[in-house]
């Protein structure tokens, strides 16, 4: 049996050989099968090393789901170069901090996006900032350069300077070892860490994601995920280029054009965290729109009522719909369900250990993993790195869960969001999952605030259902009614929102530090 790629650069050679004339990504008027994409990325790589980017280099990602993106990274992974996406919701002062740390040689920006030019907004932000090649990619529309700048259009015409044989040696130089991606932790405990994962690592964890999710050539996968998160660049990206599938990005999340889509590509794969599937069903245009061709979900990153399982089965016809659980530091990937678990398993279990991890839980009910693909450290920090991964090469995850009978994990809440009132230790998770079966409740966090008798006490945050007239006595009596009285919330807000991270997390650490 021949050895999978272990590297991304021949995993893409690999199935554009092997499906040559499928199509590789659709993205508006940009339609490109395998071996077009291929070529684009070969391009683009000459182009890079024409600007001097070298093995081991860094570069960065700033810009949302565009057909630039994909081939900027693999273009980048085929020189040799790490990865370095940025979250698209960093102010500058963010992006500059992590280009510094990673010492960038490349920047992909977007241009002028949803009112933000992000390479403005960095040259004020950080002035002193040198990058020896900075690309505009367009987003809406061309993107003019300036001085310190290059189109996107002026960096492929650079390829010309550069051999296709020197591409294609640096390419096949890239070992299986070599850094692929450095992706930073979202900072909700502090100042964020870069994860350090090689190329064996990110397909290791995506092939474990693929045998799961069933994902196949032949299928259209629209991914609203953002590039810069590895739901979108590794459960994405890389999991169509080791199977064939087709890449549709969306660069926004727009309800209407998500559904047009569907219906105009035919598409068979959709992910993401669950209120894109919550606002596509609650979405008036839903009936319009001939939906038939769905088959796979994959969700995960936040607390699932089994009700919205049940009818993204029932009401949006998904013959695969299954829960994950991963972080940064496990190459962005950890647990999954299977496709025949029933709805109750798949909305309350994060599912068994994929891609060769173990998984046990420490006397503290830490979450706790080991394999070949936990990272190979935190960006220039041992001491973080030491304190992470311990001496028998156990990844400690920060967070709390309980793993039943079969192995399947059920996470009970972050270390850190958990409180404790009154002396006992209440876990968040637990109290969202049952306000998630009151009628009225579209979703909810809690959190703990400070309480002079009980030290602190729960404060849900609450969504309610379009139309719903619920109130915070009624909230708190169906709380009472399931709950130990120690975990009933003692104070109830009504939101319009929540604050989530682009990822599908909600902000607690926001919330907190809001003024009850």
């Amino acid at each position: 049996m021949t050895t999978p790629a272990q590297t991304t650069p021949q995993a893409l050679r690999d199935v554009a050989a092997a499906h040559p004339h499928e199509p590789a990504l659709i993205d508006g008027a940009t339609r490109l099968t395998w071996a077009e994409l291929l070529d684009q990325v070969r391009i683009a790589a000459r182009a890079l090393i024409a600007r001097g980017i070298a093995p081991g280099d860094r570069v960065a990602m700033w810009a949302p789901n565009t057909h630039h993106w994909v081939i900027a990274a693999l273009a980048a992974h085929s020189v040799g170069a790490a990865l370095v996406p940025l979250n698209t919701r960093y102010v500058a002062a963010e992006a500059a901090d992590v280009l510094v740390r990673v010492d960038a040689k490349a920047l992909f920006v977007a241009g002028p996006f949803l009112g933000r030019d992000r390479a403005a907004e960095l040259r004020a932000a950080a002035p002193e900032l040198k990058i020896g090649t900075v690309v505009v990619i367009p987003v809406e529309g061309d993107s003019p350069a300036d001085d310190a700048s290059l189109t996107w259009s002026a960096l492929l015409d650079l390829a010309d300077t550069v051999s296709a044989e020197a591409g294609e040696e640096r390419a096949n130089a890239v070992s299986p070892d070599d850094i692929s991606d450095i992706l930073f932790t979202s900072g909700t405990t502090g100042r964020s860490k870069g994860t350090l994962v090689a190329h064996r690592q990110a397909l290791g964890v995506v092939r474990g994601w693929v045998e799961c999710s069933t994902l196949r050539t032949g299928d259209r996968y629209l991914m609203i995920p953002p590039f810069f998160h590895n739901f979108g660049y590794k459960a994405g990206i890389l999991a169509c280029l080791v199977t064939g599938a087709t890449i549709v990005p969306q660069a926004t999340f727009d309800v209407p054009a998500a559904l047009a889509l569907i219906e105009s590509e035919r598409i068979t794969v959709l992910t993401g965290p669950p209120t894109i599937y919550q606002t596509i069903l609650e979405h008036p245009q839903r009936g319009e729109r001939d939906l038939s061709s769905l088959r796979v979900a994959v969700t995960g990153a936040a607390t699932v009522p089994v009700v919205l399982i049940e009818r993204m089965r029932d009401d949006l016809d998904f013959e695969v719909v299954i829960t994950a659980y991963g972080l940064s530091e496990s190459a962005g990937f950890g647990t999954m369900c299977r496709p025949d678990d029933d709805a109750a398993t798949i909305a309350n279990t994060c599912g068994g250990p994929i891609a060769d991890f173990e998984l046990r839980l420490s006397e503290a009910g830490e979450v706790l993993l080991r394999g070949p693909n936990v990272m190979l450290g935190y960006l220039d920090d041992p001491e973080a790195t030491a304190e992470a991964i311990d001496a028998d090469g156990w990844l400690h995850t920060g967070d709390i869960g309980i793993v039943d009978e079969r192995g399947y994990l059920k996470i009970t809440d972050r270390l850190k969001d958990m409180y404790i009132t009154g002396g006992f230790n209440v876990y968040p998770a637990e109290i969202e999952q049952t306000l998630a079966r009151l009628d009225g409740v579209a979703e909810s966090a809690v959190i703990g605030v400070p309480d002079e008798r009980m030290g602190e006490v729960g404060k849900a945050v609450v969504v309610r259902r379009a139309g719903s007239t619920l109130t915070e006595d009624e909230v708190i009596a169906f709380a009472a009614s399931t709950l130990a009285n120690f975990k009933v919330p003692r104070l109830v807000e009504f939101r319009d929102q929540l604050p989530y991270s682009a990822a599908g997390k909600v902000l607690k650490r926001e919330l907190r530090e809001e003024k009850s």
